[in-house]
Formats: structure tokens, C-alpha cells, sequence
């Protein structure tokens, strides 16, 4: 039986969050300062080995476990961190990243793709396919690799998969999504209106003006890959999705699943009750995150076994 967060500890935290950990009315500069000042009170990460490395220009961390085997050397998790294309840095994912390295027993890398408003679409989009071009060229199999991201980060991962389809290049083994944004574009899913006052991070007025931040001078015109839920999902690798019972983008992880299986993609959905968006940052206290992490384990494991590489 799976330990639970008590009801008063879940409303302590989801109070803090709604205090802290919101974008609404904050500066870029004050939202980069927020996430690094949060990530600045979540443990070192322990039986893991932090390497630096540059990816063309980007800075990146490979995060490689204890438990990694040497039969494991040449597998892969390229990791698209979350923070609504403003924010995000490796330092930030080190210890989600380190956790799910662990749980899989597989290395975890986290680059730092450009961000707005620096660097409009499609930089973040680009930086993510080249990250995953690059292992190619450095010897990694696509059967040996898995995307994985959270937020608009598994929204980057589906993209970069999109991408790779309709280019005819080989797609990695799988993917897990922890709450995707799968519309960009339209943001109508149900849960804006039905979840609104249960998260405690999210909102449909943030979701917007970080996609505008994003989009820029570009805002005029329609980008059909960043509406993924309304693309053409065929022919994609086996997807984890992961989501809170009680954040705005429930109906996007939802619906995304949906779709994806009426054209016999493998889909497994996990909805978790009272979690928010990204609920997984916090598994340094949550045993619900530490499960969930322990599920994108098991979901790395089996796709490699699957594809005969582990």
C-alpha cells in the first residue's frame, strides 16, 4: 500500500505553492529567481554523478546513477525541463532528473535549451531536436534512447518527436510526459475552468502569457506543431503521461492519451489524485512523487526490454 500525503499537509503545501510558485503578474527576472531560489532548498541529490557538458552551445548535465550498469552505457533519457519557455536550468531538474536516473537505472540528460524572451519560436523547439541529433552523431541508437520532460518540457519532447516523424528520421524508443501542455494553441481544454481553483501552480491566464512570451512577434500567426493534440498522432513511440487530478492541464494529458490511442499508439495515463502540475519536483517530501518517479522507472525498463536493449 502506497504511502499518502496527510490532507492537512497536502493544504499546507498547496497553500505555499499558491503563494509562491505562481507566474501570474511576475517579471521574467522574477520568475527565473523564484524557480532558482526553490531549487535551492531541494537536497543535493545522493548515488549519482553530475557531469557537465556543452551540446553544441548549450550547457547540459548528464546524471549518471550508481545502479548503471555497463550494459547500460550507450542508453540515454534526454530530459526537456519544464519552467514555460522563460525559465528552467539544469540545477533546477538535478534532483527530479537524479531520480528518475535511479528509478531506471539509465543516465538522464538536461540541457538547457535558449529561452524567451531572448529567444523566440522556434529556439527552444530547435535546441531540442538538435540535443537529440547530436547523441545520434555521437553513437547513441534511437532504440536507445527515451524522451522525457514535464510541462511545456513534455510538450518539447511530443513536438521533437512530431518533428522527427515527418522528417523521416528514426524516433527513440518512448517517451513520458509529466502534465504536457498538448495545445499551445487553442488552451480550451475543460480543466481551465473546472480545475481552476484547485491548482495551486497553474492558471489559463499564465499558460497565456507565457505562450505569448514565447511566441513573440509570431503571435499572428497559427504554428500547427504547437497544437500536438491536434495533429496527426500516428507512428509515435510507446508515451507515459503522467498528470494531477487537480491542475488546469488534466484535460490536455486526457485528451492527448485519447487521441493517441485511436491511432494505436501505446499509451499508458496515470492520473494522480490531489497532485498539481509537475507534482513529481517535490518527491524530496511527496511519497506519491517518489511512486510516480518509481513508475517512470519501471516504464523506461520495460521499453528498452521491449526494444532488446536491455
Amino acid at each position: 500500500m502506497m504511502n499518502k500525503t496527510s490532507k492537512e499537509q497536502l493544504a499546507a503545501i498547496k497553500q505555499y505553492l499558491k503563494q509562491n510558485n505562481r507566474f501570474e503578474n511576475k517579471t521574467v527576472s522574477e520568475i527565473r529567481q523564484q524557480m532558482a531560489a526553490s531549487a535551492a532548498q531541494i537536497p543535493h541529490p545522493d548515488h549519482v554523478t553530475i557531469r557537465k557538458e556543452k551540446i553544441g552551445e548549450l550547457i547540459a548535465e548528464w546524471i549518471i546513477p550508481e545502479n548503471l550498469s555497463s550494459n547500460e552505457e550507450k542508453q540515454a533519457i534526454i530530459y526537456y525541463h519544464g519552467g514555460g519557455f522563460i525559465a528552467g536550468t539544469c540545477e533546477a531538474y538535478r534532483d527530479l532528473g537524479a531520480r528518475i536516473a535511479t528509478a531506471g537505472g539509465i543516465k538522464v540528460l538536461i540541457v538547457e535549451y535558449r529561452l524567451a524572451p531572448e529567444h523566440l519560436y522556434p529556439a527552444a523547439n530547435e535546441d531540442c531536436l538538435s540535443t537529440y541529433r547530436r547523441l545520434i552523431e555521437d553513437g547513441y541508437k534511437p532504440s536507445n534512447l527515451i524522451l522525457g520532460g514535464d510541462s511545456v518540457g513534455a510538450s518539447l519532447a511530443l513536438m521533437t518527436l512530431l518533428s522527427l516523424r515527418d522528417n523521416s528520421e528514426e524516433m527513440p524508443a518512448g517517451a513520458f510526459l509529466l502534465s504536457p501542455h498538448s495545445d499551445l494553441v487553442h488552451l480550451d481544454g475543460e480543466s481551465y475552468r473546472t480545475r481552476a481553483e484547485l491548482d495551486p501552480t497553474g492558471s489559463l491566464e499564465a499558460n497565456t502569457a507565457l505562450l505569448d512570451a514565447y511566441l513573440g512577434g509570431h503571435s499572428h500567426k497559427p504554428i500547427p506543431l504547437l497544437s500536438p493534440l491536434r495533429m496527426d498522432l500516428s507512428g509515435l513511440p510507446p508515451l507515459l503521461i503522467q498528470a494531477g487530478n487537480d491542475e488546469v492541464l488534466l484535460s490536455d494529458a486526457i485528451r492527448l492519451a485519447d487521441r493517441a490511442r485511436a491511432v494505436d499508439v501505446t499509451v499508458e495515463l496515470e492520473i494522480w489524485e490531489d497532485m498539481w502540475s509537475v507534482f513529481q519536483l517535490l518527491a524530496y517530501m511527496l511519497p506519491e512523487a517518489q511512486q510516480a518517479i518509481h513508475n517512470i522507472g519501471r516504464f523506461v525498463r520495460t521499453v528498452f526490454q521491449r526494444t532488446g536493449q536491455a
